[in-house]
């Protein structure tokens, strides 16, 4: 058995150790201080990190939820301030529930789901385009507008964009003019994005959501930007899309979670479209009605003379 004798640590052998310590503590105080990705934080009330999970928030039942300057939480049954989730540098702009989670549009642009239960954060998504349609800089008149025109515009455009569909496994919609977005909130996983072709740009102001579907309708110009007809885009995650034609000035609205009525001008007249079955529903006896894939709901009354919810 070999051995070699004790080495005597001189100030010069001690050097390169000590090098080594203080990069490592350098390195453990970077990686402490190093800020909480997309500035989250969630807090109880006077807290800085939110409280172990379920010690003081109640369910998400007895929750009520708001926005503003972040989300915030508050007991139903007492109004107290549960938790609040706010981000760095950023701002809460509409809220829509998807399934059990709070989906948040902020004015950045991204994209949150929150499990209010917990009120655990489960995923980010960046929306190109978003914050800058939001805020409407560079529009006719934008320079014009005071600070409360431009945080109501960013609110109302907010709630345009964002779409929660409830049925099957929930999903989230987001529909900016040049881009339209499609996430599984189980995981934040995206499923598909489209741009409008041609000469055309989605619009969200018009754009419908139904407990299956999210319809999104198209303005398209010719060369000489005059409008011409455009269509209409059904997105689903359960199964596959459609398109429907329409013209430039086609208007939609829910009649109840799974048929919308389109309204395409006095020419083409108004008609249902069931987002379940994505098919037409029939008119009122007309000859295809016994054939048709959805027979009219209800007493046969012209569509727009339906109650509305």
């Amino acid at each position: 058995m070999s051995w070699k004798p004790l080495r005597v640590l001189t100030p010069r052998s001690i050097l390169p150790a000590l090098a080594v310590l203080l990069v490592l503590v350098a390195g453990a105080a970077a990686h402490a201080n190093k800020p909480v990705p997309f500035g989250d934080r969630v807090a109880e009330p006077g807290g800085a990190s939110a409280g172990p999970v379920g010690t003081q928030s109640p369910g998400a039942d007895g929750l009520e939820l708001k926005v503003g300057p972040g989300l915030e939480a508050y007991n139903r049954a007492t109004g107290e301030h549960a938790w609040s989730y706010r981000r760095e540098g950023a701002t809460a702009l509409y809220l829509s529930m998807a399934g059990e989670s709070a989906v948040v549009v902020w004015d950045d642009g991204l994209i949150t789901s929150v499990r209010p239960g917990d009120h655990e954060v489960r995923w980010h998504r960046a929306v190109p385009g978003l914050e800058d349609w939001l805020s409407g800089e560079g529009e006719p008149g934008a320079e014009k507008r005071t600070d409360e025109q431009r945080r109501q515009l960013q609110r109302e455009r907010a709630a345009a964009a964002l779409h929660t569909v409830q049925q099957s496994s929930p999903w989230v919609a987001v529909v900016t003019p040049e881009l339209t977005m499609g996430f599984r909130d189980a995981d934040g996983d995206l499923r598909y994005n489209s741009k409008p072709a041609g000469n055309c740009v989605y619009d969200p102001t018009r754009t419908v959501g139904t407990d299956f579907a999210v319809l999104v309708p198209r303005s398209c110009t010719n060369s000489t930007g005059q409008p011409v007809s455009g269509g209409v885009t059904g997105y689903r995650l359960d199964s596959t899309g459609w398109q429907l034609n329409a013209g430039p000035t086609v208007s939609m609205k829910a009649l109840d979670g799974r048929r919308v009525l389109i309204s395409d001008g006095p020419i083409v007249g108004p008609k249902v479209f069931d987002t379940k079955a994505a098919a037409p529903e029939a008119a009122c006896g007309s000859p295809a009605e016994p054939f048709a894939a959805v027979r009219p709901q209800g007493s046969c009354t012209a569509p727009e003379d339906a109650p509305q919810p």
